[in-house]
């Protein structure tokens, strides 16, 4: 290679490098500039369209994060809603026919829900019913442990509302689906012995006044007679009247050597009657105790009496009443009438109906809450659909079949100026009486249903 030809070669070489590293450079700052624009300037945006600001640019996804946050803050917001709205008497109402629920607080719808009973084959029952237990964490245990969350129980034979899978129709074996977030909210407020009618139509509640309706009427307690104190002397004296005559009882002389080392009051037991007396005679009066030859006092609002209606004669049994609300069935095939309080029986006694062949029909009143006169209470009543049928004819040869005719039942208001109920049974139910109490009058009769842990559970079908 000529000498000459070094120069040639060496300046082609650093042309060469000169030219990939601008060529480099060139490329860095396209790079550069093109993610500055893609930052500037939205891929879609029109030409000659001005960029969005930046807090512009960033609204909606900001948007978006507060509308998530704002929905998951209504969930608590709308259960405490209902929990406040939720401060009266509880009713709750299903219609089969529309598939819904109805949560009334004193007569007022507060709540709405979607529902699913039972399919054919494993109908829901209709008629009047009561919450009987309640479990947040029920499992069933006939249908292979599924879980019924929410549930709250109405018959002991296996019906409950509880959340579960709610499609638009029945899909149950008999219960009562609720939707999840509605069976927690409903799960949180209700409480036991909550009314529950469940009807294939539809039911609403009417505000009623009527003077055969029960009243509120506290039995007023007879005030002690003040027993006339003793004087400190008279005490003392008859202390020490106790003491002697414990001194000359047998035993006391007849002491152990171990014993004699104790003092008088170590060896002294208690219920001893003269240590008894000396801390009556020094310390401070003691309640008048009630002996065998003392009269006995009326029965309290909060005790049972039985009523013997064979002898006429009455047996107060003082056994406390379990706290709740007081519940009132009458029954026209049964002609009686019966009170439960606290899931438990009270006493029934016989009632006669005014033209007792005709049907009465299913009503359910409630009391609310006591008027501004702190005796009369006001109620609200629903009447549940349906009537007696008479029975059809059989068809005979060559004559038509009559068709069978339904008797309408009586409404509320005549239901109950049919219904004769004797003055001591009403006087003791007003004894009782405050919001949250119901009377039921129906021609059915006591369902098997009703037992041991219910309130009355009147089926009309």
């Amino acid at each position: 290679m000529q000498k000459s030809q070094r120069p040639n070669r060496g300046h082609s070489v650093y042309s060469r490098n000169r030219e990939a590293l601008l060529a480099m450079t060139a490329t860095a700052a396209l790079l550069t500039g093109l993610a500055t624009s893609a930052n500037a300037v939205p891929l879609n945006m029109q030409p000659g369209t001005a960029p969005l600001p930046d807090a512009a640019r960033s609204a909606k996804p900001k948007a978006t994060v507060l509308a998530s946050r704002d929905k998951a803050s209504t969930k608590p917001k709308e259960s405490e809603d209902l929990a406040a709205r939720a401060k009266g008497v509880l009713t709750v109402v299903v219609s089969i026919s529309k598939q819904q629920l109805t949560l009334y607080s004193d007569g007022r719808p507060i709540a709405h829900s979607r529902v699913s009973t039972g399919v054919p084959g494993h109908a829901t029952p209709t008629g009047v019913f009561s919450v009987i237990q309640k479990d947040r964490w029920h499992h069933s245990n006939i249908y292979s442990n599924a879980p019924m969350y929410f549930m709250q129980r109405i018959t002991w034979s296996g019906v409950a509302m509880h959340q579960g899978v709610v499609p638009n129709g029945p899909a149950s074996h008999g219960c009562i689906r609720l939707p999840e977030a509605f069976a927690r909210q409903m799960w949180g407020i209700t409480k036991l012995g909550a009314r529950v009618i469940v009807t294939y139509g539809d039911v609403t509640p009417v505000a009623i006044a009527n003077d055969r309706l029960f009243t509120f009427k506290p039995e007023v307690k007879p005030e002690p007679t003040p027993q006339p104190e003793a004087s400190s002397a008279d005490k003392i004296k008859a202390a020490y009247g106790i003491l002697e005559t414990a001194q000359l009882q047998p035993g006391i002389g007849n002491r152990t050597a171990s014993d004699a080392s104790k003092s008088p009051w170590d060896a002294a037991k208690p219920g001893d009657r003269a240590l008894d007396a000396m801390a009556y005679a020094v310390g401070a009066p003691r309640e008048t105790a009630v002996t065998a030859s003392d009269p006995k006092p009326a029965a309290a609002a909060g005790t049972s009496r039985v009523a013997n209606t064979a002898t006429n004669t009455t047996v107060d049994e003082l056994r406390p009443l379990k706290p709740g609300p007081v519940s009132v069935f009458i029954s026209r095939k049964e002609g009686k009438l019966f009170v439960r309080k606290g899931f438990e029986p009270v006493f029934d006694v016989p009632v006669t109906f005014e033209q007792p062949d005709q049907p009465l029909g299913t009503h359910v009143f409630t009391a609310l809450a006591l008027n501004d006169d702190n005796t009369t209470l006001r109620w609200n009543v629903m009447s549940m659909p349906g009537g007696a049928s008479a029975p059809a004819k059989k068809a005979e040869k060559g004559k038509k079949v009559e068709v069978a005719v339904t008797t309408p039942a009586s409404n509320a208001t005549d239901a109950l100026n049919r219904v004769n109920i004797p003055q001591d049974a009403i006087e003791r139910i007003s004894r009782l009486m405050s919001p949250g109490a119901s009377l039921i009058i129906s021609d059915k009769g006591i369902s098997g249903e009703t037992g041991k842990g219910t309130d009355f559970i009147v089926l009309t079908r």
